[in-house]
């Protein structure tokens, strides 16, 4: 692995974070307050290219590689403190329109990737049932052949985007006894008759990115609109979650190093006992672990986006270390920025409070902590 950055990459890289500091800090506080998802930011993210980046250009994208679309990511997360944006952003070029473009149609790619990259659809991913979480596989929505149509019935549920979505990608069975076998996708409008958005789930953070259920009634889905063919859905699905797992979480290196050079500038200011407080070891030695930590997530994420980008048989192992390893490291670096700040760090005046409630969320999506555990198992033959 090389990761001395190339001129037009450090290029992508500043020009992302200057856009995002112009563009996309909008009442952030109160979008939060509220669990107010903002199109019109989605929309100037669009318009810069960031839903595009490791699409071809003749799809509507950007024709970047997928290390250089993960460094444009932490970027994003180092200029925006939007993390329930990102974090839908990133969903969506991951695990929605990554699968259309490596297993749908040449028909299914052209009619939805440039809708999507350029922001004038939004899509949601839907596996989650609410009788399956960790389980994905033991689905209960049955997707029954019909002419040439598939008859769907069945819930999603903790859907991301799923209240302001236009696409769905889902996941049903047309057989339940042959289990994992039976598992078929399906690309699935919002306007197809019987399918409907239900209540939108309230979360503890990332607020501004909706999350709700899907239900399917009797919904006609045409055969065209079969992601892969019949029985294909668990290799589309692990394929998905691989660049997922992989490199969803870019943007919250942006994060960490963002806490990390606040949290330092603060540790300066803030005196106690006559004295700036990072003098104390105590609080010098939570910056340093904040530091730490931040270089050690940039080498795992980067080597499981290297790996997935050129096909290495670890691949899916170190996926599932990033996403582990990252995760739960922005989880104790989001508690040490409220630390160092002590009493202020608590308030919402700090903003730092709404950083670590949004990392709790990045423990559980994607697959959480104890399923990357076993996945990192089963990696080591045990």
């Amino acid at each position: 692995m090389d990761f001395n950055w190339r001129p037009d990459q450090l290029e992508l890289r500043q020009a992302v974070i200057d856009f995002a500091r112009r563009s996309l800090q909008d009442d952030l506080g109160g979008r939060d307050h509220r669990a107010e998802f903002s199109r019109e930011l989605w929309q100037r993210c669009a318009e810069f290219g960031i839903q595009g980046l490791p699409f071809p250009e003749s799809l509507g994208g950007g024709g970047q590689d997928p290390l250089s679309a993960v460094l444009a990511m932490e970027a994003l997360g180092y200029a925006c403190r939007d993390n329930g944006l990102l974090f839908g952003l990133a969903a969506q070029m991951w695990s929605v329109q990554m699968p259309i473009h490596r297993f749908g149609t040449a028909e299914q790619q052209q009619k939805y990737l440039p809708r999507l990259c350029s922001g004038e659809w939004i899509g949601a991913h839907g596996m989650s049932e609410p009788d399956s979480g960790s389980d994905a596989f033991s689905l209960r929505t049955r997707a029954e052949r019909r002419g040439d149509h598939y008859i769907l019935n069945g819930s999603k549920t903790f859907v991301s985007e799923a209240p302001v979505a236009d696409l769905f990608v889902v996941f049903g069975t047309i057989d339940p006894a042959q289990g994992a076998l039976g598992l078929t996708g399906f690309l699935v409008e919002r306007d197809t008759p019987g399918l409907r958005v239900g209540r939108q789930i309230e979360k503890m953070g990332l607020k501004t990115s909706p999350m709700g259920e899907v239900v399917f009634e009797d919904c006609a889905v045409p055969v065209a609109n079969r992601l892969g063919r019949e029985g294909r859905a668990v290799s589309i699905f692990n394929d998905s979650m691989e660049w997922e797992r992989g490199c969803i979480l870019a943007s919250t290196l942006g994060t960490m190093q963002r806490l990390l050079e606040s949290s330092v500038a603060y540790a300066r200011e803030r005196r106690q006992f006559g004295r700036p407080i990072g003098e104390f070891q105590s609080v010098a030695n939570r910056l340093v672990d904040m530091k730490v930590r931040l270089e050690a997530a940039r080498g795992v994420l980067y080597r499981a986006a290297w790996a997935k980008q050129h096909g290495h048989p670890s691949a899916g192992a170190d996926a599932a270390v990033a996403k582990l390893f990252v995760s739960e490291a922005l989880v104790r670096t989001g508690l040490d920025a409220v630390q160092v700040r002590g009493g202020y760090g608590f308030t919402t005046e700090y903003e730092v409070e709404r950083d670590l409630r949004d990392a709790v969320g990045s423990t559980l999506y994607s697959g959480t902590s104890d399923i990357q555990r076993n996945l990192i198992a089963r990696s080591l033959g045990l």
